[in-house]
């Protein structure tokens, strides 16, 4: 399935029906009193989260969503029928913008939480409401109310507790799949990885977290450069996030460097995601020009207060210290959110 993070689209609440002119007409009663009834109040429209939904690819191409106007008030009093709601399904995690605004509507965040995006118009009234001791024969009644009708934006953001970020080609894809049952495209070269991937670690006897493997980022991505900020949103919801760094990299430059650099471009994007809990995997220790640079590696970062964990998402050596570590710091974050 194509994944599709991003949709905009046009919702109108149906409009409310039309109050009804009548007068009551039986053999016996040639002067009857109003006897019109009221319209229908228009459907509204609304959108509800739903985990049988990965993507937003359903509405990429599905722009218009029109609800159902209220039936027309009728005569003997005599309301019109309400117009029929529409549902809008969506992925967990979707934010909803008002596309001229960009104000947020609603973050739908659990299953099954849903928010009326566009509110039916009340129907008219007949004019049977509208019969008073000095106007016993009133000749009019309302129209109907329009429904509301906006464009709006769909964002997906994923929803795991764990975030794996790093330059391109550096590994994220491969240690995805040695700790998880996900399946990502591996190949030697830059931007494999175009859409962000989900997997479950299982740990301990029933433990287990949500990861989310994020495409390469590299220098200026928060302008948009490379794959940029299309993907920098799915790591704001994360609790912690898995820095990848490979240091057997030509030109070598240092993984600080590349630490910094990334960083930097989550700064950018957005100030709360660089504070947020990070730990450092320092990956390909399988191969003998990272084990000749890795004391030193290690050297540096502790030197920063931050710990770099040596591993091999090839081997799997260290995948298990790495795994307990960002289950700790996961539990001390919702610990940290609970208090």
């Amino acid at each position: 399935m194509k994944f599709i993070d991003e949709a905009k689209i046009y919702v109108k609440a149906g409009d409310g029906g039309r109050g009804c002119v009548s007068f009551r007409r039986e053999k016996y009663v040639p002067k009857g009193g109003p006897d019109g009834g009221d319209g229908g109040k228009g459907g509204d429209v609304t959108i509800r989260a739903s985990r049988g939904y990965r993507t937003l690819l359903h509405l990429k191409y599905n722009q218009h969503h029109v609800a159902k106007r209220g039936a027309h008030g009728e005569g003997s009093n005599r309301s019109g029928r309400n117009g029929q709601d529409i549902e809008i399904m969506t992925p967990v995690g979707t934010v909803v913008k008002d596309a001229g605004t960009e104000a947020v509507l609603a973050d739908l965040v659990e299953e099954g939480q849903s928010f009326i995006i566009a509110r039916g118009g009340l129907g008219g009234r007949g004019n049977a409401r509208f019969a008073t001791a000095t106007n016993r024969a009133p000749r009019y009644a309302q129209p109907g109310m329009e429904g509301e009708e906006r464009w709006i934006n769909l964002e997906l953001k994923l929803l795991a507790d764990a975030g794996i970020i790093g330059c391109p080609n550096v590994g994220k894809s491969t240690l995805i799949s040695r700790i998880s049952a996900a399946k990502p495209k591996i190949a030697d070269y830059p931007f494999t990885t175009l859409t962000p991937n989900l997997g479950v670690v299982h740990y301990g006897d029933h433990d287990s977290f949500v990861v989310a493997d994020i495409p390469g980022l590299i220098e200026g991505a928060h302008r948009g450069v490379g794959l940029g900020t299309k993907f920098l949103r799915h790591v704001e919801r994360t609790s912690v996030l898995v820095h990848v760094i490979d240091i057997s990299r030509e030109p070598y430059t240092g993984g600080w460097n590349d630490f910094e650099v990334i960083n930097n471009e989550l700064f950018r994007f957005s100030p709360s995601m660089a504070e947020k809990k990070q730990i450092v995997a320092i990956n390909k220790c399988d191969l003998p020009v990272t084990l000749e640079r890795l004391t030193e590696e290690i050297e540096i970062f502790k030197g920063n207060n931050v710990k770099a964990f040596p591993i091999s998402a090839v081997t799997g050596a260290g995948i298990t210290d790495l795994i307990w570590e960002i289950a700790r710091s996961i539990k001390t974050d919702l610990h940290e959110e609970s208090t």
